[in-house]
């Protein structure tokens, strides 16, 4: 009996592989992937010791360029905005891109030595995205190594401005300004660790600067003004009581407060900066509208408690990022190529909703992907990330995959 299990199961095994995985030049692209993952891992930390928080990508920029130009990628260049390309010229000039961010979510002078301890590696940054942009390099020396020629033209990127306040101007500029825009059809962004984690939908995030004003003066001396930051507090206090759906997933966060000069003093100024999220664009509406409302009520409540003062506290609401949302059915050439090549490698593929540099072609209404660079991590955005490289090589191999399972139905 355990004979015939393990006999269908072979069988299964084999009936999962796709004519495009069992040609000869992709097996033996896959197994350079694998054999060469130690490289790959050592790469990846190289990067990640390149410092590159949001809007300082430069150094990691030039090394990227430096990196394609030993693949022989064609037309290497650092773009207007600080993206980096590298194109693979396929049989016709319609363009796949392939991207994985150059940017890391932390203040410049982060440390970014990484350090092993057993498993893992620890290291700011270290999976998110230097894994990726190790991974689009395998990738790319994986194809050339077997000789792998594409029907579609592919383009390789590592793009500033996915992090935070970057609002994912890499790749804004890139799929709405660049000169090239138009010549680009499918996009996947490699972010994250699992490669059976599949990113279709892109969760619709707004982010707005708050930002409050009133005359100041001394605490004891001038008791009774108007508080910039007790204002502050009373539409904070709004918003931590809003309920919110599970399902769309919605969320909001209030992730920094400034302002105020000294303990005795009544603060002249206080921002603060408000994350709002949802995976569905009408409740995304709804939280906005309760911020704008939550701000009005706040400061009409603080210049009504202060009034025999006769001074007023004023309020500016700013758009800081705005990120676009969507969806890429799953049912999809993109997706289904994806499910083919998951299939091949014995996965089980799991789509889900995220913000990733993936939000600007969905919202384009542009078929596009985030999947995983392989291996496994956690603590991302913060100093002790960790990644644990057993199995990582399932990341490009999965990624390589996809791009030849859709490039084939092109022809």
């Amino acid at each position: 009996m355990r004979l015939l299990f393990l006999s269908g199961l072979f069988a299964a095994c084999l009936c999962a592989q796709t004519p495009v995985a069992q040609r000869p030049e992709v097996k033996k692209a896959l197994k350079y992937i694998e054999a060469t993952h130690e490289q790959t891992l050592a790469k990846q930390v190289q990067i990640a010791e390149i410092p590159a928080p949001t809007f300082h990508e430069g150094e990691r920029a030039k090394f990227m360029a430096g990196e394609f130009k030993k693949l022989g990628l064609k037309n290497v260049e650092i773009d207007p905005q600080g993206n980096v390309l590298g194109w693979r010229p396929g049989e016709v000039a319609d363009t796949f891109v392939i991207a994985a961010h150059l940017d890391i979510s932390f203040a410049v002078g982060v440390n970014t030595k990484v350090r092993k301890e057993g498993a893992r590696w620890w290291g700011p940054g270290l999976g998110d995205d230097s894994r990726g942009l190790a991974a689009i390099l395998n990738l790319c020396e994986a194809m050339n190594n077997a000789g792998i020629k594409t029907h579609q033209t592919v383009l390789f990127v590592s793009n500033v401005g996915e992090e935070g306040l970057g609002d994912l101007n890499g790749v804004r500029y890139l799929l709405q300004k660049s000169v090239f825009k138009d010549r680009i059809k499918e996009f996947i962004s490699v972010d994250g660790s699992d490669p059976s984690r599949l990113v279709n939908g892109g969760t619709g995030v707004k982010r707005y600067r708050v930002t409050l004003k009133g005359p100041g003066g001394h605490s004891y001396g001038n008791f009774g003004r108007v508080s910039p930051i007790h204002a502050a507090a009373r539409i904070i206090d709004r918003m931590a009581d809003l309920k919110v759906p599970e399902k769309p997933k919605t969320t909001y966060n209030v992730g920094t407060i400034t302002g105020g000069t000294a303990v005795n003093a009544i603060a002249e100024e206080c921002s603060f900066e408000v994350d709002l999220r949802s995976e569905d664009l009408g409740q995304l509406d709804k939280i906005e509208l309760f911020l704008l409302e939550a701000v009005r009520q706040g400061v009409a409540d603080e210049n009504k408690a202060r009034a025999n003062s006769k001074s007023v506290i004023t309020a500016e609401t700013k758009v800081v990022s705005d990120r676009p949302g969507g969806l890429t059915s799953e049912n999809g050439p993109l997706p289904e190529a994806a499910k083919r090549a998951a299939a091949a490698m014995g996965f089980t593929p799991h789509f889900s909703y995220s913000s990733t540099d993936s939000n600007i072609p969905i919202g384009l209404k542009m078929p596009a992907l985030t999947m995983g660079g392989g291996g496994a991590g956690g603590n991302a955005h913060s100093l002790n990330e960790w990644f644990e490289p057993a199995n990582a090589w399932k990341g490009p191999q999965m990624l390589l995959l996809t791009l030849l399972e859709f490039d084939s139905k092109l022809k």
